[in-house]
């Protein structure tokens, strides 16, 4: 084989694997396509140590530091397939180029289905947002939106008062039980329940929503809730086992990072229903860590 472990996926999740494998002296291959799911946020917030930097300084930071293990290799370009072969796996970049390891961690992240509203897509990162403990205190104290596509957004919308006035707008079809509307209410978040139909900018910075009866309600961030999957084939590829998550697909995994498939880890966004760097960081330290283990004990 031509590594120990190939990690696919370079931002935290997969440089926190690289890291530990690296510092074990194992050869670790970093495969990335350099499209991260966290490259339209400006800053990353609430990750110690880090709070305001941005995520690409963070990884290019971390990167600096695995290039001084000699054991470390990486590939800019997207793993097509992976297979698994004798003694291990086999992944073909979209160049055709194929190297083997005994070991894979995907840290692939997931790709974002954002809400069909117009003006919403460029606004994406900075000023429209998924999780109030990552970007809630930049805000200032609202307006804040939050455009509940499904039932599960009452949970936000009972978080979101903390960091501003907010509305909740509620798409067609969405019922909220009396319970919840009792909770949400007392919390102070007005309903709304004219479709948010288009989001109004100026210089770059949300301003208002406009809704379908013709109103317009002032707000300075709008949280949503986007459908995820993925941002890789290669676990299914491969034949892992899938589980439908509250946002959409995720490789599950047991708490070491092992997928279904002996020899394959996941980790990151990817592999788990809950999203936030600090804990895709700490899940790509526990797949490196027990990738190793593996390693040793084969």
């Amino acid at each position: 084989m031509d590594f120990d472990v190939i990690v696919v996926g370079g931002s935290f999740a997969g440089l926190s694997a690289a890291m530990q494998l690296a510092r074990a002296r194992r050869r670790v291959l970093l495969i990335d396509a350099d499209k991260p799911r966290n490259r339209f946020a400006e800053a990353s917030h609430g990750f110690l140590g880090q709070d305001g930097v941005s995520p690409a300084a963070i990884r290019q930071t971390a990167l600096m530091q695995l290039r001084r293990y000699p054991a470390f290799s990486e590939i800019t370009g997207v793993a097509r397939a992976a297979e698994r072969s004798t003694g291990g796996f086999r992944v073909t970049l979209d160049d055709g180029r194929i190297f083997g390891a005994r070991r894979l961690i995907l840290a692939v992240g997931v790709e974002d289905i954002l809400p069909e509203v117009d003006g919403l897509a460029p606004l994406w990162g900075r000023h429209v947002l998924h999780c109030p403990y990552c970007h809630g205190y930049e805000i200032g104290g609202g307006p804040i939106g939050l455009l509940a596509s499904s039932t599960l957004a009452h949970h936000q919308a009972l978080l979101l008062p903390d960091w501003g006035e907010t509305t909740v707008f509620v798409e067609p079809g969405v019922e909220f039980s009396a319970d919840d509307l009792q909770a949400i209410e007392g919390r102070g978040a007005k309903l709304e329940h004219s479709k948010l139909v288009r989001l109004v900018a100026e210089g770059g910075a949300l301003k208002a929503a406009e809704l379908a009866d013709g109103r317009s309600v002032p707000v300075k961030a709008l949280f949503v809730q986007t459908r995820v999957r993925p941002a890789s084939p290669l676990a299914e590829m491969l034949g892992a086992a899938m589980e439908e998550g509250p946002q959409g697909p995720y490789i599950p995994t047991d708490e070491w990072g092992a997928a279904s498939i002996d020899g394959l880890f996941a980790a990151g966004d990817a592999a788990s229903p809950m999203h936030n760097g600090t804990l895709a960081s700490a899940a790509g330290v526990r797949a490196g860590v027990n990738a190793h283990r593996s390693l040793v004990m084969e």
